[in-house]
This record gives C-alpha cells, structure tokens and sequence, in this order.
C-alpha cells in the first residue's frame, strides 16, 4: 500500500445543470457572429466559439492567425481568456460551442481541449461532427487532461 494514501476523499462537487437547448441554441448562434471577427488571411479558414460559465456569464472568441503560424490562437482559447480576463481564473466552463465559417466538420484542436479541461473538467462541447452537431463531455474529447496543483 502506498505510504501517500490519502484518509479521505475529497467531496465532489455537485453535477452542473444540464445546458438547455435554448442555451444550445444561443451559444451556437453568439459563436456564428463571432466569426466576422476573426483574422484568417493565411489558412482561410475562420472559426467563431460561445462559451457559458457556470454562473450564465457568457463569453465569445474568434481565432486570430499570425505569419508567424505557433503565435496564432484559436477561437476557443481566445473565448476562455476572455473570460478569464474578465471574470478571473476561477471561472468554471459550464459549455462551448465553436463553429466554422465553411459550415465543415470543426472540433476544438488538442491546445483548446487542454485549456478546455483546465477550466472546467465537466464542460460539454457543441460542434459539427462528419455526422452533425455533437454534444460530448470534455472528458471525453481528452480523455487524459490534467492539471498541475
């Protein structure tokens, strides 16, 4: 038995509400707006995101490229640190959508899902699959994420 056991375990924080199709809808619809907005003159490719915080703040982003291709950013963590800039570190995504201007399958890239998971482990994320709309669990999407305490 490992001498680091812990005697107890932490309590759990309770589930959130589920997200209602009217938030559904509005977060998908707040994520297409965005995309006006977003800076893709090299892939051509715009992404828009709506995120909703536990406390039904809610947060938009579009991705910003760079010629320098790494110091791009992506909708999704543009929307997260928008939230956090506003409402400080300890938000907690309750959900994200993120949709593309070509209407074409877009789930959150490894980075987003990462940042993601770090603010909110029990987040539900919308987005154009190859067979539709998806809701699924972060936890699902990165199924390994983590976070250094």
């Amino acid at each position: 038995m490992p001498k680091s056991m812990p005697k107890s375990l932490p309590k759990a924080k309770p589930m959130p509400k589920p997200v209602t199709y009217p938030e559904r809808a509005r977060l998908i619809a707040e994520a297409r707006a965005v995309l006006k907005n977003a800076y893709a003159p090299y892939s051509k490719f715009k992404v828009g995101a709506a995120l909703l915080t536990a406390k039904g703040d809610l947060f938009t982003g579009c991705n910003v490229e760079n010629a320098s291709y790494g110091l791009s950013n992506c909708a999704e963590r543009t929307a997260i640190f928008s939230a956090v800039a506003a409402r400080g570190p300890r938000i907690e995504i309750q959900a994200i959508a993120v949709v593309s201007g070509q209407n074409v399958p877009c789930s959150p890239c490894g980075a987003c899902r990462q940042v993601i998971w770090e603010f909110g482990q029990r987040a539900v994320v919308f987005f154009l699959s190859a067979e539709g709309w998806r809701e699924m669990p972060i936890g699902e999407l990165l199924p390994e994420g983590f976070r250094l305490k």
